[in-house]
């Protein structure tokens, strides 16, 4: 799959610029409170899911504090909801039927999250229909979910119709909106957003410091690294009470060895030619499995002193701030990764095609040295002196993330600007 050209990405950024010098300056709106429809908490038993929401919330407080929210989650369960209004009292979470038609009725914006899609089709259709009110799509891949199938032979139709009659569109990744393009998309106004779990500022200090002095890890002294297999092996969860996808099982068992082993031996390389220890962490719940089987289990004896593998699941608070007093952070997911960036900590990123696009994000933001493709054999031959060399000269490091930070943070500030406008100006596209 290739990513949208330099050429092209940089194109749609001066056309990006080029609309927001025509927006009204903020100051001059928002005297009365407005209400917002967030939809968006996929699942809880993915960190990276979870931190999409507190991550937008985070936004909105800072660049649109005349803004109330209400949230229309899937679900907030196992401690999700008490984290996210410890950090947003005044977050109003929708939790019936009544909620949900009181919201359709109220609510000035429908705001889709980030996500690994178009999540919520139904409920912005629902919205479209009954509304008939403006509503933006803020940094999703598409059509994502692909799975086997080509990107080309798999996307909703329903999500054209609801794209083009947004008051804008944006993609996390340039490849969703190369193929957006390609397909004849035509909302009026599309173009790149970096997902929202990039404002991810929700803390847990407290645990973190437990753990890490129970395992004897001191601030910038450990590296954190995440396994993956190739499908996410949600049937092995209870509570999702799912049956077991054979075709995805097996292609998982033939491909497990081939994706960790780099990972396990940059685990090598960092505990042989570092001081460094590494922290075995889980960005979803079956990762703690796979990384004790993938990851830890097969270490050299001499190498495992050094190694802690996390052996329970954890919330995004936690895990941001574990994050936080890391050297860094390497593996094969996206999130962890995406907040350690928006703490200016250094993290590389291994994606393969099952996970979607949503790896490019890395080349959009100016860490395209940090983003290796696992069916590449030259990317994968990389992998263990791109992250040698990450950890070994930090200040470089810290000074490539800050570059890309900054670039984050201006689609922020302009993505959060235009949404106002929109809201202010109740467009009707």
């Amino acid at each position: 799959m290739t990513h949208i050209s330099r050429k092209d990405f940089l194109k749609h950024t001066l056309l990006f610029a080029g609309y927001l010098a025509a927006v009204p300056a903020l100051a001059q709106a928002g005297k009365t409170k407005k209400s917002l429809l967030l939809r968006s908490s996929w699942q809880v038993e993915n960190i990276g899911d979870i931190g999409h929401t507190p991550g937008v919330l985070a936004l909105i407080e800072k660049y649109l504090p005349h803004v109330q929210v209400r949230l229309w989650p899937d679900s907030v369960k196992s401690g999700v909801e008490e984290m996210l209004l410890a950090r947003f009292p005044s977050l109003k979470i929708i939790k019936s039927a009544e909620d949900k038609q009181q919201a359709l009725r109220e609510c000035d914006f429908f705001l889709h999250g980030s996500g690994p899609s178009l999540v919520g089709r139904k409920e912005l259709k629902l919205w479209k229909e009954e509304r008939n009110a403006p509503y933006g799509i803020y940094g999703i891949t598409f059509p994502g979910n692909y799975g086997f199938q080509a990107q080309d032979e798999n996307y909703n139709p329903l999500d054209v119709e609801l794209f083009n009659a947004a008051a804008f569109t944006w993609f996390r990744d340039s490849v969703s909106l190369r193929f957006a393009k390609k397909i004849g998309i035509k909302c009026p106004l599309m173009g790149f957003c970096p997902d929202g779990a990039f404002a991810v500022d929700v803390r847990n200090d407290q645990a973190a410091d437990a753990f890490l002095k129970s395992h004897a890890l001191e601030t910038g002294k450990f590296v954190c690294v995440i396994p993956q297999l190739r499908f996410s092996p949600w049937w092995e969860i209870p509570s999702k009470q799912l049956p077991v996808n054979e075709e995805k099982r097996a292609w998982n068992e033939k491909m497990k060895e081939h994706d960790n082993r780099p990972i396990r031996d940059a685990i090598i390389e960092v505990v042989r030619q570092t001081d460094l220890k590494v922290l075995i962490v889980p960005e979803n719940e079956t990762q703690i499995r796979i990384g004790k089987e993938m990851l830890y289990d097969p270490l050299p004896e001499d190498v495992k002193s050094r190694i802690i593998w996390r052996d329970k699941y954890w919330l995004t608070d936690e895990a941001v701030s574990t994050y936080a007093r890391s050297a860094g952070l390497f593996g094969l997911e996206m999130h962890s990764p995406i907040m350690c960036i928006a703490l200016g900590v250094p993290a590389i990123v291994c994606r393969f095609t099952e996970q979607t696009s949503k790896g490019f994000m890395w080349d959009d933001i100016g860490l395209g040295e940090w983003l290796f493709d696992m069916d590449t054999p030259a990317d994968v031959n990389r992998i263990v002196p791109a992250v040698l060399d990450m950890l070994k000269n930090p200040e470089a490091s810290k000074a490539k993330v800050n570059t890309a930070l900054k670039l984050v943070r201006k689609y922020q500030k302009d993505t959060m600007k235009i949404l106002g406008q929109c809201m202010d100006n109740q467009l009707k596209k």
